[in-house]
C-alpha cells in the first residue's frame, strides 16, 4: 500500500466534521441565509452529516440546492422563518437517493408539514416512509394529521417519535411500529379525541417502549373533555401494574393535576427500573415514595435538583420553564450558594424562549437571585458573560414590560461583573441610558446611573467617542444632575452622574464640546458654588473641568475671570482635600500653560503660577488611589522645558503620584508615549526649578528600579474615575 489511501480517508472525515461545525458556527452566529447557505453546494468539498439550519431563514429552493445533495445523517429544520414546509423538506431529501437511506434524524418543529396526506412528486414518493432510514422525528407544534402519522408508523426502524403539540385526533397509527417504538412523547395532544380505555390498550400494545411522555400543559384553556380523558388515562396506566409496558424506565406525566399520591406510589414500588419521573405541577413530587429512590430522576418543585432537572429537559416547552422558573425564584431568594449549574440553564431558556416576556421576566427575576452580593465573582466568567448578553437582549427586546427592565438593572448593578466580565459596554451603556431618558423612578434611576458610570469608565476611547456623538447621552446625564441640584441634594444618583460625565469627557474632545454645547458649563459652575463643602462632589465637578481644559480649542470657555478666581480659592484653601486642590490646579495648570492663548488679566496668570507652586509645595503624599490616566499625552505640553515651574510642578507630581500607586501600569505608559525623555531633559536643563528636578527624579528612579520590563498584560488597568 502506497500509503495514500488512509490519508485520503482522514481528510474526509476531518472535512465532513469541519463542515458540520462551520454550518453550525453560522447558525449561532446568525450568518445562515438563502445566500450564505450557498458555499454548501459542492457537497465534495463541504460534506455534511449533521445540519441544523433552526431558526434560519432559508428558502425551499436554497434548501434544496445546498443541503439536499449531501449524504446526511440528521437534520434540525425547525422552526425554519419564511414558509419553507414539511413537504419541501421531505421532496428535496428524497430527490437524493443517498438522503433515503441515509437520513436517522429529522426535526421540522415548528413548521407547516403542507402534508394533507403522501403523495406523489414527478413521480417520486413524497412522505416520512420515502425516507426509510429514520430512526427519530421530531414534529413538535405542526399540522400534523391522521394520515401523514400513519405513514410516518410504517417506517421500519423508526424509535423516537415526538408529536407533542400537534393535531392528531387519534393514536392507532402507533400500531403499526409497536415492535420498534421505544420513546413516545405526546405532551398536550389538544386534538386528541380517543377514550381513556382505547389509549391505555394502545400504550399496552408498544411493547419496545422505554420511554413515555403524556404531559399537559396545565396554563392552557383546552378542552376540559379530552384534559379530563387525558388524565384518566394517567390514572389507569398508574394502577395497571407492570405487566403494561414493562419495559418502561421514564414516565412524564407532568402537568397533570388529578393524580392521587396512591397511584403514583403503588406504580413506583412496582417498577424498580425506574429512572425517571416527570411530575412537575402535578403536585406530586413531594411524594414520600420518591424519598426512598435516591437514583430516581425527577422534574418537579420539591427541591432544587428536580428544578434543575424541569430546566433541563423542559427548555423547548414554555409552559413549564415559566412554572419551574417560579418556583425557583423563591428558593434562591437570599440564596448564599453558587450555582452555576443552575444560572446556565436559567439563561438557556432564556435563549429558547427569546420573544416571551413571562419567560424572561421570570428568568431575570432568578438571574438576580443567582449573581447577587458576591456570588457573581465564583461563577465561570464565560458563562457571566453570556448572562450579561441575556439581560441585554431582555431590555432591548421588552422596553416597555417595567418588570422586566428593573430586574435586569438590579442584575447589572454589581461592580464585579461592570469591572471584570467581558460583554458589550457601549452597547450596554446606549440600552441604559435610554431606559433612563423615559423613566424617572428614584431608585432604579440610582442604578441605572451607577451602571453608565461605570460603564463609562470601562470603555474604549474609540467607544467613549461613538457615545460622545449621540448628544442625548450627554443631555440625559446633566439632566440628572440638573435636578439633583436644583433640589440640593448629596445623594449616590448625584455622584454616580458627575463621576459618568467626568469619564464621558476623558480625552473625549467632543463629549467636552457637547458638554458645553448643552450648557453644562454654567451647570457646573453653579454646583461649584453651592456644593463648596461636599469634596466629593468638588473632585468629580473639577475633575471633569481638567478634562475641557486638556482641549486646547475649548479653552477660551473656560476663560472666565470669575470662575478662576473661584478654582485658585480652592487651590489655595489649605482646609480643603488635596483631592480637590489636585485638580483645581490641573484646570489652572492647562489654562496658564499657553501664555498666548490667555486672554484674561496677566496679574491673574501671574498669581495662579505662583500659586500652583507655592500649594503644591504643601501637598502630603497619598497613599489611596485619587485617579487614573488612559494616557499622559495631556502632559506633555506641561513637561516642556519653557514651561513655569507651578506647570511643571503640578505635571510631575501628578505622573508621580500615579506611578507610586500603580507603578507597572504607568510607567510602561511612561516609556511608550515617550515622556521619558521630557523628564529627562527637565532633570537636566539648568533652569528648571529644583523643586521640578527633585520629583522628576524621583520618577526616573522609579523607573529604574522596575527590575523586569513592564508588560501591560500583566498590569492592572485604570478603574476610571469613581
Amino acid at each position: 500500500m502506497d500509503g495514500k489511501g488512509p490519508q485520503t480517508l482522514c481528510d474526509l472525515c476531518l472535512a465532513q466534521e469541519l463542515a458540520d461545525q462551520l454550518l453550525q458556527k453560522m447558525v449561532t452566529k446568525g450568518m445562515l441565509n438563502d445566500t450564505t447557505v450557498g458555499i454548501f453546494r459542492n457537497s465534495e468539498k463541504l460534506r455534511l452529516r449533521s445540519a441544523s439550519i433552526r431558526y434560519c431563514k432559508v428558502s425551499a429552493m436554497a434548501f434544496r440546492l445546498a443541503l439536499c445533495p449531501h449524504r446526511l445523517l440528521e437534520l434540525d429544520a425547525s422552526w425554519v422563518p419564511g414558509g419553507l414546509t414539511g413537504a419541501d423538506v421531505i421532496s428535496g431529501l428524497a430527490s437524493n437517493p443517498d438522503c433515503r437511506a441515509s437520513l436517522q434524524m429529522l426535526a421540522l418543529n415548528g413548521l407547516s408539514l403542507n402534508l394533507e396526506s403522501p403523495e406523489e412528486d414527478s413521480g417520486v414518493f413524497i412522505g416520512f416512509s420515502s425516507l426509510q432510514g429514520l430512526k427519530t422525528i421530531h414534529l413538535v407544534n405542526t399540522d400534523l394529521t391522521d394520515d401523514v402519522l400513519e405513514d410516518i408508523c410504517t417506517l421500519p426502524r423508526l424509535e423516537t417519535l415526538d408529536i407533542s403539540c400537534s393535531s392528531v385526533t387519534e393514536l392507532n397509527a402507533l400500531l403499526k411500529c409497536k415492535n420498534t417504538l421505544r420513546s413516545l412523547i405526546a405532551h398536550r395532544l389538544y386534538r386528541l379525541d380517543t377514550t381513556p380505555v382505547r389509549l391505555l390498550f394502545i400504550f399496552t400494545q408498544l411493547h419496545a417502549l422505554r420511554h413515555l411522555d403524556i404531559s399537559y400543559n396545565h396554563f392552557a384553556n383546552d378542552d376540559s373533555e379530552r384534559r379530563t380523558n387525558g388524565d384518566e388515562t394517567v390514572r389507569q396506566l398508574l394502577e395497571a401494574g407492570p405487566q403494561i409496558l414493562p419495559s418502561l424506565v421514564s414516565l412524564d406525566i407532568s402537568g397533570r393535576k388529578t393524580i392521587d399520591d396512591s397511584a403514583l406510589r403503588g406504580f413506583v414500588e412496582s417498577r424498580s427500573g425506574l429512572v425517571f419521573l416527570g411530575l412537575l405541577a402535578t403536585g406530586l413530587s413531594s411524594s414520600p415514595v420518591l424519598s426512598s429512590h435516591e437514583n430516581l430522576k425527577v422534574t418537579g418543585e420539591a427541591n432544587e435538583k428536580q428544578l434543575w432537572e424541569a430546566l433541563r429537559r423542559y427548555r423547548e416547552r414554555e409552559c413549564f420553564v415559566k412554572e419551574a422558573l417560579i418556583h425557583l425564584y423563591h428558593l434562591t431568594t437570599d440564596t448564599d450558594k453558587p450555582q452555576p449549574d443552575m444560572l446556565k440553564l436559567v439563561v438557556e431558556d432564556m435563549r429558547s424562549h427569546p420573544e416571551s416576556p413571562h419567560v424572561h421576566l421570570l428568568a431575570t427575576a432568578c438571574v438576580f437571585n443567582l449573581t447577587t452580593r458576591d456570588l457573581a465573582e465564583v461563577m465561570p466568567v464565560r458563562l457571566m458573560s453570556a448572562t450579561v448578553t441575556q439581560l441585554l437582549h431582555a431590555m432591548e427586546t421588552f422596553p416597555n414590560i417595567q418588570q422586566v427592565q428593573s430586574n435586569c438593572l438590579m442584575a447589572l448593578c454589581n461592580d464585579y461583573l461592570l469591572q471584570n466580565v467581558p460583554f458589550d459596554r457601549y452597547s450596554a451603556a446606549m440600552l441604559v441610558i435610554k431606559w433612563l431618558s423615559n423613566h424617572e423612578e428614584p431608585t432604579l434611576q440610582r442604578i441605572a446611573v451607577a451602571i453608565i458610570s461605570i460603564l463609562v469608565a470601562k470603555i474604549s476611547v474609540e467607544e467613549t467617542a461613538l457615545l460622545s456623538n449621540d448628544i442625548s447621552f450627554m443631555k440625559q446625564l446633566l439632566t440628572v444632575v440638573q435636578h439633583k441640584a436644583m433640589l440640593g441634594l448629596v445623594d449616590p444618583t448625584l455622584k454616580f452622574a458627575l463621576s459618568a460625565l467626568w469619564n464621558l469627557t476623558d480625552e473625549t474632545p467632543t463629549a467636552a464640546r457637547n458638554f458645553i454645547e448643552c450648557q453644562g458649563l454654567e451647570l457646573y459652575m453653579e454646583v461649584l458654588e453651592s456644593y463648596y463643602s461636599e469634596t466629593a462632589i468638588q473632585q468629580k465637578v473639577l475633575g471633569l473641568l481638567n478634562n475641557i481644559a486638556e482641549v486646547e480649542e475649548l479653552q477660551p470657555d473656560l476663560m472666565d475671570e470669575d470662575l478662576l478666581e473661584h478654582i485658585l480659592s480652592l487651590l489655595q484653601d489649605s482646609q480643603m482635600l488635596v483631592e480637590v486642590r489636585y485638580f483645581a490646579g490641573g484646570i489652572l495648570a492647562q489654562l496658564a500653560s499657553r501664555e498666548e492663548a490667555w486672554t484674561l488679566d496677566q496679574e491673574l496668570r501671574s498669581t495662579i503660577l505662583e500659586q500652583l507652586h507655592k500649594s503644591i509645595m504643601t501637598w502630603p503624599h497619598l497613599e489611596q488611589e485619587m485617579v487614573s490616566y488612559r494616557s499622559f499625552r495631556p502632559f506633555c505640553s506641561l513637561l516642556q522645558t519653557y514651561q513655569p515651574s507651578g506647570v511643571q510642578l503640578w505635571a510631575v507630581w501628578a505622573i508621580h503620584l500615579v506611578c507610586r500607586q500603580n507603578a507597572s501600569y504607568y510607567i510602561h505608559m511612561l516609556t511608550k508615549e515617550g515622556l521619558m525623555e521630557l523628564l529627562k531633559a527637565l532633570d537636566t536643563h539648568p533652569d528648571t526649578h529644583s523643586d521640578v528636578k527633585r520629583v522628576s527624579q524621583s520618577i526616573l528612579r522609579m523607573v529604574q528600579e522596575q527590575q523586569s520590563p513592564c508588560e501591560v498584560t500583566n498590569s492592572q488597568t485604570e478603574p476610571g474615575k469613581s
